[in-house]
Order: structure tokens, then sequence, then C-alpha cells
């Protein structure tokens, strides 16, 4: 089977789809099966040439263009005629064709071009109709409920099948906008188990990070954004600190908020700056050593669809502590994978306290049972292959 992932950016330093994109053609691959993807980036963009999936870039690649977007947020829609001229040109050559996302031109376009071709097509929606976003950006959801009554609403209800990655994340999208008409599926979602060799890995992250040699430390791995709650974190960590004077935070992932001075400050002012450790983004060896080297792993957002960090550290057996944000939070707690609690300070702080308490015997306990959780539930190699199933059969008409 040829499939077609259309989305907004194909850059990894976004995280999110465009890493499950990657991870699953992978996956389809090796079995035989072929995953392109259709972006709205500028052809020669860093993420574009890196990429290990065969990416085919139609953004407007221009200095003028590039200076306006950054003048005027609105033009970050991505609008551009190039996308219904190349599926016009190319959609016909694949079997499926899969949207992922909304609120630009990545899902519209698309419906625009295809339902003039009469050709099905699927949508994931990656959490983007959570009711979080409205209640926290209400100038957004204003200007949200004018497209999807215009425009994006038309996606959903024409589409082929609807994909969400989990029970909540389906209930969650039916509370947003009005009218709401979907042929709904629960799919699985998931990553790739991790392989290497763990001292290799554990070496490439002491050798990124001299300062912890000796040192245990709780480790958040994601994106340094205000909805990952990392304010929350610090100031959690604050509170706990002096029980533990052996545990040390390491925040790893890109600022792509603009957010580190406010945090370094945080930090400062609550007199662990010494404590706290920033490495950065860590990928490949680093990043695995870094799971592997942790305590545990924490995930304090205010909203996550999935969290593909937590299914990586449930691989590599380590408890994970989030909170009950997380979409995929009913799973954690039912598989006794972990702490869950609330998005607030003193939540955060006593869920830190506890597992910091725990002996590795106990946090072994809750790392075994992570780890039985993404085999049962969130292995792609197994996940990759029933869509790749369900695809083929919502085609075909049999579902």
């Amino acid at each position: 089977m040829r499939v077609l992932h259309v989305i907004a950016s194909a850059d990894p330093r976004g995280g999110g789809p465009i890493a499950g994109v990657i991870s699953s053609a992978i996956v389809w691959s090796a079995n035989g099966h072929e995953r392109n993807v259709l972006c709205l980036e500028a052809p020669e963009a860093s993420s574009i040439v890196s990429s290990s999936v065969r990416v085919f870039s139609i953004g407007i690649d221009a200095a003028w263009y590039r200076r306006l977007r950054r003048h005027f947020p609105w033009l970050r829609y991505a609008y551009t005629p190039r996308l219904g001229r190349w599926l016009k040109r190319h959609a016909k050559d694949y079997d499926g064709i899969i949207i992922n996302g909304l609120w630009n031109f990545a899902s519209y376009g698309t419906w625009r071009a295809l339902r003039k071709l009469d050709l099905p097509y699927f949508v994931f929606t990656h959490g983007m109709l959570d009711p979080w976003f409205n209640r926290s950006y209400p100038i957004k959801a204003f200007l949200k409920a004018i497209y999807w009554k215009l425009f994006e609403h038309k996606v959903l209800r024409d589409a082929r099948g609807v994909f969400f990655t989990c029970d909540e994340e389906r209930q969650l999208a039916r509370q947003s906008f009005l009218p709401y008409v979907a042929s709904e599926f629960v799919v699985g979602y998931g990553t790739r188990d991790v392989g290497g060799d763990p001292e290799d890995q554990r070496k490439n992250f002491a050798e990124r990070m001299p300062q912890l040699k000796e040192r245990r430390f709780i480790l958040f791995l994601s994106r340094i954004h205000p909805k990952k709650g990392v304010d929350l974190l610090i100031q959690a960590f604050a509170r706990i600190a002096s029980m533990f004077p052996d545990i040390d935070l390491v925040i790893g992932g890109p600022d792509q908020a603009g957010w580190m001075p406010y945090l370094l400050r945080l930090a400062a002012d609550m007199g662990i700056a010494n404590r706290v450790h920033w490495p950065g983004m860590l990928s490949g060896d680093a990043k695995w050593g870094a799971f592997r080297s942790a305590e545990f792993f924490v995930l304090p957002s205010h909203q996550e669809n999935f969290g593909i960090v937590i299914a990586e550290a449930m691989a590599l057996s380590k408890a994970v502590l989030i909170t009950n944000k997380v979409n995929i939070w009913r799973e954690i707690d039912a598989d006794r994978a972990g702490l869950v609690v609330n998005d607030d300070v003193d939540a955060i702080a006593e869920g830190l306290r506890q597992l910091c308490a725990l002996t590795p015997m106990q946090l072994g306990e809750i790392g075994r049972n992570g780890r039985a959780c993404f085999l049962a539930r969130y292995d792609l190699e197994t996940n990759a292959m029933q869509l790749l199933s369900l695809m083929l059969s919502l085609s075909k008409g049999r579902v």
C-alpha cells in the first residue's frame, strides 16, 4: 500500500505528528509498504533534507513571504496554491491519503482538492480539537469558530475515517465546535521499541552532561512550552529538593516559545538553579541514555493529546509521573505504570516526593508495569500495521 501524509510541517523539532509519521513509516517500509509526506514548508528547509521519509515540500520559498509571516501571524495558516495543483497531479498515485492536524491550509486545501477528485481520505486530529485550547486562548478560539463553520468541519464530515489516538481524545473532540460530524475510530499509536547498547547510551548522555556525574536525577524531555507545565515542575521540585539533596532535575528539549529566560530566573528565585540542568534538545543515543539514567520521567502538561515521550519512557521500563490532562492517563493509571496527579504545584510536588522516596526495587516494579503497558498498548510495530489494515478496510467499505 502507498500512503501520502499531508502535514503543515515536516520539522522533527516540532515533535508530535511528524515524529509518529516517520516512526511508523519505517515499520511500514519493513513490511513492504510506502509512506510519503507532503508538507507546506519551503523546499530547502533543514527538516526536509534530514528526513528519513521521502518528503515533497511545496511551501512558498521567498524572502518577502518569510518576512511577512514573521510580522503577520495569520499567514502561518500557510496558504499555497501549489497544494491543490500537486494533489491533482499526484493524488491518484496513492492508495490512501491522511491529513494530519487542523487549523492550517494542509487540511482545508487537501479537502478542497480531493473532493473534486472523488478520492477517499482520512484525518488524524492529533488533539487539535481539545477544548483546553479554547479556554486557554479565547481570541484564537473565536477565530477558530469562524474557520470551523466555514471550512474545517467539512474536512471531518467528508473523511472516510477520523482517527483518534485514545478514547479520551475522541470524547474531548466532540466538545469543541459545532456542527461536529465524523466517522470516528480510536486507533493504536505509540513509538518503536528502543534498541542499541544501554551502556553506550548512558555513556553518551554522561559525556553530554558531565556535571551529573554521581548525581541521581528526574527527567523532563519535551518541548519547553507553557502548556507543558515546566514552570509548575520547577516550583514543585523546589518544594522537595531539600528532602532529597542527592537528586537533581534535568529539563531537556527545544525552547520554541522563548520561555527559557523566565524559567532560568524562576529556578534562581527558588534557590535551585544549581540543581536544574538544561541539556537542550536530545536525540539518538544521548536521548536514550538520559531515559536509562533517570530515576523516573515526568511530564506535567496542562494539555497533552498522547505524549510519545511517555511511551518511550515506558518502553525503557521507567516509571512516569504525569497529569490527568495527558489523554492517556487512564491507561497509565489502570496499568500501574506511574503516578497521575492534577496539573498544579501542590499535586506535582507530592507526586515527586512519593516517587523520590521509593526504593530502586519499588521504582523497578513500576517500570516493569510500564514496559508491559507499552508492549500491550503503544508498540508501534503492532499499531502501525493495525492502522494499515483499518485503512484498507475503510477504503473498500468493509467497516
